[in-house]
């Protein structure tokens, strides 16, 4: 397909913008005015809009397909949201605009918003407060970790490690040791939970924290999770929960009744907003009451008299992580979804999203194996072993769902799986679009014990056919252009 610049054909219109009036001052220092018209290209609108809607088809989505990428919660984004969020009376609000001009109270509406989410999260998870600057999960970790190491820095507490359990998200490790510890890697025991052996021996006086996915990455709740908090506590280091799987939960068990003192939430994953394509993403964290006064700056806070403005005297506070309020269109959308499920849709939702991924698991059961596949909750991991005997690895079988229309799911993780393809079917999904993936499954697994040279050819249909990711990723065809004007 053609890039837009390809297409540009001198003459040709796909805008106008008003007449320059001479008589006007211009500003604009002259050292920043070009020396020559900006390279764009000239196409007509209809070629404008024909070729981004082309684009648009070519990519998967979740408004287009079934995408059930596991551990990543990739659920049908309602539209109701989006009118909420695209309202002018938002969008037209600027993050520099004052609390108050001349005695006329202003942005009180936006400050509420996010002041009522924190409180609706806070509830929710069980925690004291919230601040929802955090830009996306990872982001998320790693303020949550920072507020960690600023509760034992407080405390006059030199710790060194933050303890994983192997099945846990793969951002945990990077965002501890961005945050300055050691991550020591706790295995999983045959059950698929941290192994609680290895776990005892490896807590000590310079752990600082242990994090948490609970559910873990095969779907599977610790059953020994008031036992690992506990431990935890007695050996001086802090809980963290990775909220990134709280769409099994929720309504069900909070984090902090379970003993978790720090906690993030992916609202593009629990909350239903939009989640891939590099944002936005809002990873809001919450935490106990011993941790509240190292929240970031700047604070949302009501006045007895029901104002709402910004409170900046936190000494205490791990400082900015975020500018201004964080991704306010993103806090939005997950406010107006909040209100619209209320406690028992928020339950429903989540007795959805384990009833879907078990219905799938019991039905692949004897096609694919599952080796840890009891208890399971929002997600499950399925392992193509028996495929890849026959010479069709879990990779294969992702490129052959891309020509079924399919999304594939998330394959090679966790690591402890061979051949690891984890499925998220989500709560939004008909039990007939499930239907049609179990089936499109068992195909591939007939075509594999069959014809397994076929899957070598897939994807066949997509833009991109089968490419060499290694070479792709180690060759880089790159070229640098550099402007006259630089």
């Amino acid at each position: 397909m053609e890039l837009i610049f390809e297409r540009s054909r001198k003459g040709k219109i796909g805008g106008t913008l008003p007449l320059w009036d001479p008589g006007k001052e211009v500003r604009l220092d002259p050292k920043y005015a070009r020396s020559r018209d900006a390279e764009l290209p000239c196409v007509s609108e209809p070629e404008v809009v024909r070729h981004f809607t082309r684009l648009s088809q070519m990519n998967f989505g979740v408004d287009s397909h079934f995408y059930p990428l596991g551990s990543c919660t990739m659920k049908y984004n309602p539209k109701f949201t989006e009118k909420i969020a695209a309202l002018e009376e938002f969008t037209s609000l600027h993050p520099l605009q004052p609390q108050l001009i001349k005695g006329e109270k202003l942005a009180q509406g936006a400050l509420e918003i996010i002041y009522n989410l924190e409180k609706a999260l806070s509830e929710i998870t069980g925690m004291a407060a919230f601040t929802t600057q955090p830009m996306a999960g990872a982001h998320g970790e790693l303020t949550g970790v920072m507020l960690i190491a600023a509760y034992h820095k407080h405390n006059g507490s030199k710790k060194r490690y933050v303890l994983i359990p192997d099945s846990g998200h793969g951002t945990n490790p990077a965002s501890a040791a961005i945050a300055g510890y050691e991550v020591i890697s706790v295995p999983s025991d045959k059950n698929g939970v941290m192994d609680m052996d290895v776990y005892r021996k490896s807590l000590s006086d310079e752990v600082a924290g242990v994090m948490l996915t609970c559910p873990n990455t095969l779907g599977l709740f610790n059953p020994h999770i008031k036992e690992i908090t506990d431990l935890a506590h007695k050996a001086g280091a802090l809980m963290y929960y990775d909220g990134a799987n709280l769409n099994a939960i929720m309504g069900k068990a909070r984090p902090g009744d379970l003993g978790f003192d720090v906690v993030h939430i992916n609202l593009h994953k629990t909350f239903a907003t939009p989640h891939g394509g590099g944002g936005p993403g809002a990873g809001p964290v919450g935490v106990s009451e011993k941790l509240e006064k190292f929240l970031p700056i700047a604070r949302v806070v009501r006045n007895l008299e029901g104002e709402f403005s910004l409170d900046y005297d936190r000494p205490l506070s791990v400082g900015y992580v975020a500018p201004f309020y964080g991704n306010f269109g993103v806090l939005l959308k997950a406010y107006a979804y909040i209100l619209l499920l209320g406690k028992e849709g928020l339950i429903e939702a989540s007795e959805n999203a384990v009833l879907n991924a078990n219905y799938l698991k019991c039905r692949l059961a004897g096609t694919y194996d599952i080796p840890y596949g009891e208890n399971s909750l929002h997600e499950f991991v399925i392992s193509a072993s028996r495929q890849a005997e026959k010479g069709v690895r879990a990779l294969d079988i992702a490129k052959a769902l891309i020509d079924k229309g399919i999304h594939p799911p998330t394959v090679y993780f966790p690591l402890i799986v061979k051949e690891a393809m984890m499925v998220e079917p989500t709560e939004t999904e008909s039990r007939e679009t499930l239907d049609r993936f179990v089936d499109i499954m068992k195909e591939l697994a007939e075509l594999a014990e069959t014809s397994p040279e076929k899957f070598k050819e897939f994807p066949r249909n997509s833009p991109v056919g089968r490419v060499d990711e290694v070479k792709a990723a180690k060759d880089m065809d790159l070229a640098y252009f550099p402007h006259e004007d630089n």
